[in-house]
């Protein structure tokens, strides 16, 4: 039978546009981290990439302020990573308390459904928090084993204070379950003192390195606890008593790790160690104000009360009579910036906004700033 060539199609070199993606992330990976991974690739045994996963192992225990052992980049995006957490943690039958107050409080609600657990939602309005007694009342009602709060809500650029957490989850046994997607390298973060259990994230946010791995850290708690388990967790790829084999001191083969998207976290994290944690913390922090007071000047506001505001991601309102969806476009055709719009609760009242790890620096700022003016003067002349 001769080869059929329906689908053999001739395509050009890659050629794409230099997009300032100042959304709710993907971020600009730095140039450092793009060069890393041109690096020729080893094997995923080989002793020199070893070497290289204790270091990436160390310096996310940097960046995360934390001493946990299983502290690995999980072979997949921030959502494997986020599914790590909840398998690892959930078994069927148990009381698990979700905060919702936003998309992804509502996605960890979908995993741990999915893996058995008997959910109990603990709702919000989108953009706001969640204070320490609200959480005692829902704990105290659902008396979960796991606890899961999202400390950086990508969907409305809200905080969730973490302090306080750790001794109310102590009263009920309960897990800390912890979402920094948004957070981890841009936002004050500290698992060990704040007593978090388990916590994710991901590459393509504050750490500027392509989507790809979501750092996952699991303290001896939650280890042991998975060592009691009657039943294996239900998903072979994201078990961590195998994984974890793997990235211990054993190096038994579990699956092939993506070489070069190891060699990006690992400048990533280098990155973050050169400019220091307090000092990354606070340029996030100077930009964003640049940012808040520059909108003002604009005249428009920010959906999330400063107090919680995150620093790495805006939620901005959109003006009455204004097609949020159409200036987004704009920004995009006509100056290369890329903004999102609103999700859930929040489709088309506000944008959101990233400034995170290289992309915060205050020359972007005022691009966009300048940029958002000139698109919304035309669309309201319009």
């Amino acid at each position: 039978m001769p080869v059929s060539d329906a689908h053999r199609i001739v395509t050009r070199d890659l050629d794409t546009p230099p997009r300032l993606l100042l959304g709710p992330g993907p971020s600009n990976a730095h140039p450092r981290v793009l060069r890393a991974m041109s690096n020729r690739q080893v094997g995923h045994l080989d002793p020199t990439f070893v070497a290289l996963m204790n270091e990436v192992q160390e310096l996310l225990r940097y960046a995360w302020q934390t001493d946990n052992q299983v502290t690995i980049p999980v072979s997949g995006t921030g959502s494997a990573a986020m599914e790590a957490a909840v398998a690892n943690t959930v078994e069927p039958g148990q009381s698990v308390l979700v905060g919702c107050n936003g998309y992804f409080g509502e996605r960890m609600v979908d995993m741990a459904s999915r893996y058995g657990a008997v959910v109990h939602r603990m709702d919000a309005p989108w953009g706001t928090s969640f204070d320490l007694d609200t959480i005692r009342k829902a704990m105290e009602t659902a008396r979960p084993s796991v606890l899961g709060l999202v400390h950086a809500e990508t969907s409305t650029g809200a905080r969730q204070p973490l302090e306080g957490v750790r001794a109310l989850c102590d009263e009920f046994d309960c897990l800390l379950v912890v979402d920094t997607v948004t957070s981890l390298a841009g936002v004050k973060l500290f698992i060990d003192e704040w007593g978090i259990d388990a916590a994710y994230s991901g590459t393509q946010k504050c750490l500027s390195c392509p989507p790809g791995l979501g750092p996952l850290t699991l303290n001896q708690k939650v280890i042991d606890r998975l060592a009691r388990r009657t039943k294996p967790v239900p998903n072979w790829y994201l078990d961590m008593s195998l994984v974890g084999k793997y990235w211990g001191s054993a190096r038994t083969y579990h699956h092939t790790a993506p070489i070069n998207m190891n060699y990006g976290i690992r400048e990533a994290l280098r990155l973050v160690a050169e400019e220091g944690l307090e000092a990354r913390w606070q340029r996030h922090e100077d930009n964003a104000r640049m940012f808040w007071n520059g909108l003002e000047a604009i005249g428009l506001s920010c959906h999330v009360d400063e107090e919680i505001r995150l620093p790495s991601l805006t939620t901005v309102r959109v003006p009455d009579g204004v097609d949020s969806g159409r200036v987004a476009r704009t920004l995009l055709n006509e100056y290369n910036i890329e903004i999102a719009g609103g999700l859930g609760q929040l489709a088309g009242k506000v944008w959101r906004v990233g400034m995170m790890g290289f992309n915060s620096r205050p020359e972007n700022v005022r691009l966009l700033l300048a940029a958002m003016e000139d698109v919304l003067s035309k669309e309201t002349a319009a």
